[in-house]
């Protein structure tokens, strides 16, 4: 039986832990007060801002927010009736519905995005050099190339 040796906690990664997840715990709290400002909750706010990238079926956004399609559906209902979100015809497959943002949506997640002051002030402090490999190291992380030049 092949026995898996937990790795040694030391203090380092536990201050590293602790750094991620204050920036994480803050991140949300701007993102909740940004949402409440346009008079959306967090996950409608996500939602909308995955929309106004490029339309989506509904299962594909399910599976981005991490949440149940259910719930997925509650959400495009709600932000449908307030006009930022429209369901239409998929195209490629017509029995499948997407999910898009209306040009109020848009506009809406534009501002969203505007007022997330928090990760664009301190990352300003860095080069760009250093922003390079925060972005290549948290890639690795994730275990996503960090080669690749994502923008």
């Amino acid at each position: 039986m092949a026995t898996h040796k937990r790795p040694r906690i030391d203090p380092l990664t536990v201050e590293v832990v602790e750094l991620i997840g204050t920036v994480v715990a803050r991140y949300h709290e701007e993102y909740e007060d940004a949402a409440a400002e346009h008079a959306l909750t967090g996950a409608q706010a996500r939602l909308l801002s995955l929309l106004s990238l490029e339309p989506l079926p509904m299962r594909r956004l399910a599976q981005k927010l991490r949440c149940e399609p259910s719930n997925v559906t509650g959400i495009v209902d709600r932000l449908e009736t307030r006009g930022l979100v429209e369901r239409r015809p998929d195209p490629a497959d017509r029995r499948v519905k997407l999910a898009a943002a209306t040009a109020e949506g848009r506009r809406i997640a534009g501002g969203l995005r505007d007022s997330l002051d928090f990760a664009r002030e301190p990352l300003a402090e860095l080069s760009d050099q250093e922003r390079l490999a925060l972005r290549d190291l948290l890639r690795r992380m994730l275990g996503e190339s960090a080669g690749t030049d994502g923008g």
